[in-house]
């Protein structure tokens, strides 16, 4: 598909419509062979010495997880994509790619998912890579970092989780390179309706599938996005170790993609209006939010982000709170769902603390800034009037001290 066609078209088009046969499917079927054969051998030989397209093995490849790469390729500009079981693997693979034929040294940003640090400390380290973290928005102490560390790799999120940080990938994108190490970019809280991080240097590109882009809270996935010069080893790697999705789960991540601009717009909005709501309440402390006029990158976030699209996490921080008042909090809530994910249609908050930092040690995520009051709202696309009179209702109750069992879920009021 051309590239001056727009986004929201690629993600409704891109990938779909394979001739089978002699019919073509509007949408991709669900394909749950996992091995495929040819009417002779001579070309199944050249399928796999990859002399001719096609499938033989759904290790390697399968046709309902091409049709979904060669969406999420589109989407990124990318050459090239893998789709994986989850984003964790995602992220695991993008890393090993990167740092296949390169020195094991990396530079990662010192604010990433919980996860993600203890990928790098408690995976990457013992195996021989030594692991550098680097304030990601301070330019000047990333470019001594890739000097001192000398990395084949760096690792950075186009808005950091939880605290909404946004650094010059661009930047760091020309640092990087200029030093031989390939940059790795999560972009899943931006995804590439805000950013697309090929275009601004970046080599590979993560997304947990499980977010914004399938964005129903039914698929548990991952995609890595490429460039040229790092596909071959990526689709090598992969075929080797199989972190491929299955089918199905490609078929719901590429059905739901298809009205992620439109989600991520509405939530985009929302998430503005929540966030200004929650400024001027008494009882929140701070309120971390990239459309904030006060916010630490804001020149770079004007920079980076379109006009009006800040990202659809708003994350603040409870007055006084700790863990009893949070789960307080938490415990009242009737319409945003207090679970562990975010990017769903519906308003989702987490408790960091407890949650996605907390293999991380207090003493750490006090430096990260994670302090114990701090929860991470992902708005929805539910009418923002709603969502704030769900939050208004849940901190009043927290004060007073009732519970959630005195009052019905949503759900049943509706």
């Amino acid at each position: 598909m051309e590239k001056k066609v727009k986004i929201h078209t690629k993600a409704v088009h891109a990938g779909d419509r394979k001739k089978t046969g002699r019919h073509i499917p509007i949408t991709t079927p669900i394909h749950t062979a996992s091995s495929f054969f040819y009417e002779d051998m001579e070309m199944l030989d050249r399928v796999f010495g990859r002399e001719e397209a096609g499938f033989n093995y759904s290790r390697y490849d399968n046709p309902s997880n091409a049709a979904l790469e060669e969406l999420c390729a589109s989407l990124e500009g990318g050459h090239g994509a893998l789709a994986c079981s989850s984003g964790m693997g995602a992220i695991h693979v993008a890393l090993l790619t990167a740092l296949a034929d390169r020195r094991k040294s990396l530079v990662a940003a010192d604010a990433l998912y919980g996860a993600s640090v203890g990928m790098l400390m408690n995976v990457l380290e013992p195996m021989g890579v030594a692991v550098r973290f680097v304030d990601i928005c301070d330019l000047p102490a990333v470019e001594k970092a890739i000097a001192e560390q000398k990395p084949g790799c760096v690792l950075m999120e186009t808005i950091s989780n939880p605290l909404l940080r946004v650094g010059q990938m661009d930047r760091v994108a020309q640092l990087s390179k200029a030093a031989g190490a390939a940059l790795v970019v999560d972009n899943t809280f931006a995804t590439p309706l805000l950013v697309r991080p090929l275009e601004l240097g970046a080599n590979l590109v993560v997304h947990s599938l499980t977010k914004f882009l399938a964005g129903h809270g039914d698929v548990l996935g991952g995609v890595i996005i490429s460039d040229q010069d790092h596909y071959e080893g990526l689709r090598a790697l992969a075929r080797t170790v199989g972190p491929v999705l299955g089918p199905f789960e490609s078929y719901l991540a590429m059905r739901g993609i298809k009205t992620f601009a439109l989600r991520m717009e509405r939530q985009c909005s929302n998430a503005s209006v929540v966030s200004s709501w929650l400024t001027s309440r008494p009882e929140i402390d701070r309120v971390h939010f990239p459309g904030n006029a006060g916010h630490p990158d804001a020149s770079t976030i004007r920079r980076m982000l379109p006009a009006g699209l800040h990202g659809a996490i708003v994350t603040f921080e409870l007055k006084g709170a700790g863990r009893t008042e949070v789960f307080r909090f938490m415990n009242a809530l009737r319409l945003v769902v207090p679970a562990t994910s975010l990017g769903d249609v519906h308003s989702m908050m987490l408790y960091p603390s407890m949650s996605s930092h907390r293999e991380i040690s207090p003493k750490q995520r006090e430096r990260m800034g994670i302090r114990d009051g701090l929860v991470r709202l992902s708005v929805g696309i539910e009418a923002a009037e709603d969502i704030i009179a769900d939050l208004e209702q849940a901190l009043l109750a927290a004060r007073t001290g009732s519970t959630k069992s005195a009052k019905p879920a949503l759900a049943e009021t509706c």
